[in-house]
C-alpha cells in the first residue's frame, strides 16, 4: 500500500491523507488515531486481496459498532452518516470504498476498483440490490445482475465479476445478458473485457493462501512468560503465545531452520543488549513434554548460566514474538507492530529501529506506531549512514495531531542527512519544552 485517505472515520473530520512507505512510523500523543489507522490498514487488505468483509473486531483491534468508528463532532451534533475510505495500492492502481451502517456493523455500500484507467464500480441502492458498473477510457457499462448476486454483499458479488464478464459471450442469442452501454457508450467488445480483466485487484484466486499473507498485527501487550512452557498451538497470534512452542517444535523437528532462527534472534539480542544466546531446554525428550526457553549474556571472559526467560525480565518476553514474527522467513510481507519498544531499555529500543530499517529494505513492508525517540532516532542515524539500502524516500514519518475535536495527519520525510522534513510547529513541541524548561528558560 502507498497510499491511504480517510474522511468521517473515528476522529478523522476532513480529508486526511497518510503516505506509507516500507518503513512508516506512527508518532503522537495517546488518543489521537494511530491504532485506528493499523485496524483500517489491515481491514482494507481484506476487502482488497481477501474480498473479504472486514472485522474491525478482529484481535488485536476492536472498533465497536458504526456508531463507535464514524466521526461525530460533538456530544450534540448527530454523526456523520458515513465514512469513506480511498487506498492507493501502487502507481494507477487504488481503491475507493463508502462505509454505512448495516444493523449495527459498518458495511461497503460503495467500491470502486481503478486500474490504469479502466475501473469496476459497485454500489447497493437498496436492501438488496447490487449495481455494477465497467468503465474504460472507451466507456462505460452497467451488468444486469443475476438473482443470485443481487442479494449478495459487495465483496461477495465481486468475486464472482470474472466469471460473470466472462458468461456475457457465452451465449450470443441471449442480447439481454450483454452489459449496457451508459451515456452512449459503444457496444461491449472483447476487447474493453480483456482491459476490465487486467483489473488485478479484482483477482478472483482470492482465497489461496490467504491465511499466510494476511499482514501480521501485534498486540500492545504481548504474552507473560511463564517458567514451565507445556506443548501448545503453534498457530500465529497477535500476543505471541505460540512462540515458545514453535522454538520446540523447530528444534526438534527442523533443526536447520531452528539454526537459522537462534543465530537471527541472537544477534538481535546481542545488538540490543538484552541476551547473548537462546536455547530451549525440554524436561524429557518426548514431544509432549514440558521445556524451558533459556537465554544468557556472555561476559568478557566468561559466560553467565543460562536462565529461565522468566528471571531476566520483562522486556525480553514482550519484543521476542515480535523479533521472531520479522526474522522467519515464510512470513506476511506486511506487519503491522503497536508500541515494538514497550518494556525495553532506550539501548535497545534503539536496536529496534536498526532492525526495522533492515527488514524494511528486503522488501517488506513495515507500519509501526511508537512513542520511542530512541527508536526513531535509530532509524534516521541508519538512513543517513546508509546502513541498510533503505532510502529517505523509503521512510515515512506520520505525526498524529489533535486539532480540536479532530486529527489531523501529517506525512512527514527525512532527507540525505536524516533530518526531518515537513515538520509543522507542534511537532516535539512537549520535548522543545521541557528542555527550556530544564535550562531554566523559562
Amino acid at each position: 500500500m502507498k497510499e491511504i485517505t480517510l474522511k468521517n472515520f473515528r476522529c478523522f473530520h476532513t480529508e486526511q491523507k497518510a503516505r506509507l512507505a516500507p518503513l512508516t512510523l506512527l508518532v503522537g500523543e495517546n488518543n489521537t488515531g494511530k491504532t485506528s489507522l493499523l485496524a483500517m490498514i489491515r481491514a482494507l487488505w481484506d476487502c482488497v486481496h481477501g474480498h473479504t468483509l472486514p472485522n474491525f473486531k478482529a484481535s488485536p483491534f476492536d472498533l465497536g459498532s458504526f456508531e463507535e468508528m464514524v466521526h461525530q463532532q460533538s456530544e450534540r451534533s448527530k454523526p456523520a452518516s458515513a465514512f469513506e475510505i480511498n487506498v492507493q495500492i501502487d502507481q494507477g492502481s487504488q481503491a475507493e470504498f463508502v462505509f454505512k451502517k448495516v444493523g449495527t456493523i459498518p458495511m461497503p455500500v460503495y467500491i470502486r476498483l481503478i486500474e490504469n484507467g479502466n475501473w469496476i464500480e459497485e454500489y447497493r441502492d437498496s436492501e438488496s440490490n447490487n449495481k455494477i458498473r465497467v468503465g474504460t477510457p472507451e466507456g462505460t457499462w452497467e451488468l444486469p445482475l443475476s438473482d443470485t448476486l443481487r442479494g449478495s454483499s459487495l465483496l461477495e458479488s465481486r468475486r464472482f465479476i470474472p466469471f460473470f464478464l466472462l458468461a456475457r459471450f457465452s451465449d450470443e442469442d441471449e442480447e439481454d445478458r450483454h452489459p449496457i452501454p451508459v451515456n452512449e457508450s459503444p457496444a461491449f467488445s472483447k476487447e474493453v473485457l480483456d482491459s476490465i480483466r487486467r483489473i488485478r485487484l479484482m483477482d478472483y484466486d482470492y482465497a489461496h493462501d490467504l491465511d499466510r499473507r494476511r499482514p501480521f498485527a501485534s498486540s500492545p501487550v504481548r504474552s507473560a512468560p511463564k517458567r514451565a512452557c507445556n506443548p501448545a498451538t503453534t498457530k500465529p497470534d497477535p500476543e505471541g503465545d505460540y512462540i515458545p512452542m514453535m522454538f520446540a517444535n523447530l528444534a526438534i523437528d527442523n533443526p536447520d531452520e531452528w539454526g537459522n532462527l537462534k543465530q537471527g534472534l541472537e544477534k538481535f539480542g546481542s545488538s540490543a543488549g538484552i541476551f547473548d544466546e537462546i536455547d530451549v531446554k525440554r524436561f524429557a525428550k518426548s514431544g509432549s513434554a514440558p521445556f524451558h526457553i533459556q537465554v544468557r549474556k556472555y561476559g568478557e571472559k566468561r559466560k553467565e548460566p543460562k536462565r529461565n526467560l522468566i528471571d531476566v525480565g520483562y522486556g525480553i518476553s514482550q519484543v521476542l514474538p515480535l523479533v521472531t514474527e520479522l526474522l522467519q522467513t515464510e512470513t506476511p510481507r506486511m506487519a503491522l507492530l503497536q508500541q515494538p519498544e514497550v518494556h525495553l531499555h532506550p539501548s535497545a529500543q534503539a536496536a529496534l529501529g536498526s532492525l526495522f530499517c533492515e527488514i524494511a529494505s528486503q522488501g517488506r513492508q513495515l507500519v509501526i506506531e511508537t512513542h520511542s525517540d530512541h527508536l526513531m532516532d535509530r532509524v534516521r542515524m541508519d538512513i543517513r549512514d546508509g546502513k541498510t539500502n533503505l532510502k529517505p524516500e523509503d521512510v515515512s514519518i506520520l505525526f498524529f495531531e489533535r486539532n480540536d475535536l479532530s486529527v489531523l495527519i501529517h506525512s512527514l520525510r527525512l532527507d540525505e542527512e536524516g533530518n526531518i522534513l515537513d515538520a509543522p510547529q507542534s511537532y516535539r513541541r512537549f520535548f522543545m519544552e521541557e528542555i527550556r524548561r530544564s535550562l531554566g528558560l523559562f
